[in-house]
């Protein structure tokens, strides 16, 4: 059972205003949380969040839009405070509000919250609801962009990767700025840099290449187990990785219909990514991959 510290009031009272914000985002986001996991909310913990916003709306440094925010919140947890009622009866009214007021809170702080899908106590992306395809693994060649690489992460794991494997010029998972993107996909998707000759270190593949001149998208045959190589933002999928698809099961393109006539390397990557789980979806593993 999820629980949070409801500081006394009085107390809080007597923070300075940015630690104010700071208990009360960290209060309203385990009460969303409770929400997500499907757990009730007690008359207690209700009428403690009433309280704590009601203190919120006298706050006069908020925009007008965030106070709209928070009188909404306050509507809801007052309604449920008079009526005697748990959460379950609302739980999506009450979970949009906890969301909206708790954005509040973390922007008026600088603070930007990862997505909590599928989040432990801990705080952390839960490993254990990973569901990967076994045998289906990427290749990041010189992606330098750390956002691009978080980016590519997060769809990566989210249609079912099973490892990522990085060039050794490929932009750091770890970076700040990977991990924001990333929402903490780096530390459940299991990754390696590799060497400067990395189709000898997959095992012979089979590899394909997102790369412009290939088979359609929706023309193009899935492996069930295979390396996709996703290249550089500028210079694509280098000759070397091209020679290597194109000797396995070639290169595959997604046709585009606008003036600008590309996507960001990260965009068209989890398009692939996700017509690939697609495919795999649709064909029942063998006794050999299961």
């Amino acid at each position: 059972m999820l629980r949070f510290n409801m500081i006394p009031l009085h107390k809080f009272e007597k923070l300075p205003r940015h630690q104010q914000l700071r208990k009360a985002a960290k209060i309203i986001g385990m009460a969303e949380r409770k929400i997500v996991h499907a757990e009730k909310l007690s008359a207690q913990e209700i009428k403690y969040i009433a309280a704590l916003l009601h203190l919120l709306e006298h706050d006069a440094a908020f925009t007008k839009a965030a106070a709209k925010e928070i009188n909404s919140a306050l509507s809801v947890f007052s309604a449920f405070e008079t009526e005697h009622c748990g959460t379950e009866s609302g739980g999506e009214a009450v979970r949009r509000v906890l969301n909206n007021v708790n954005h509040v809170l973390l922007s008026e702080i600088g603070v930007y919250r990862s997505d909590w899908d599928f989040i432990g106590e801990t705080g952390a992306l839960d490993s254990a609801k990973r569901r990967p395809f076994l045998g289906m693994q990427v290749y990041l060649e010189d992606i330098r962009s750390p956002f691009n690489v978080g980016s590519m992460f997060r769809a990566a794991e989210s249609f079912g990767a099973e490892k990522i494997w990085l060039s050794p010029l490929c932009a750091d998972p770890q970076h700040k700025r990977s991990q924001r993107t990333a929402m903490g996909c780096v530390d459940v998707l299991p990754w390696e840099r590799v060497s400067n000759e990395p189709f000898n270190t997959f095992c012979g593949g089979p590899f394909f290449a997102l790369e412009t001149g290939g088979t359609p998208l929706e023309e193009f045959s899935f492996p069930r187990r295979g390396v996709l190589i996703a290249g550089s933002e500028e210079l694509g999928v280098s000759p070397e990785a091209l020679a290597a698809a194109d000797a396995s099961l070639g290169r595959v393109s997604i046709a585009s219909y606008g003036a600008k006539g590309s996507l960001n390397v990260s965009v068209a990557f989890g398009i692939v990514m996700h017509a690939w789980a697609a495919a795999l979806k649709r064909e029942p593993a063998s006794a050999a991959d299961r």
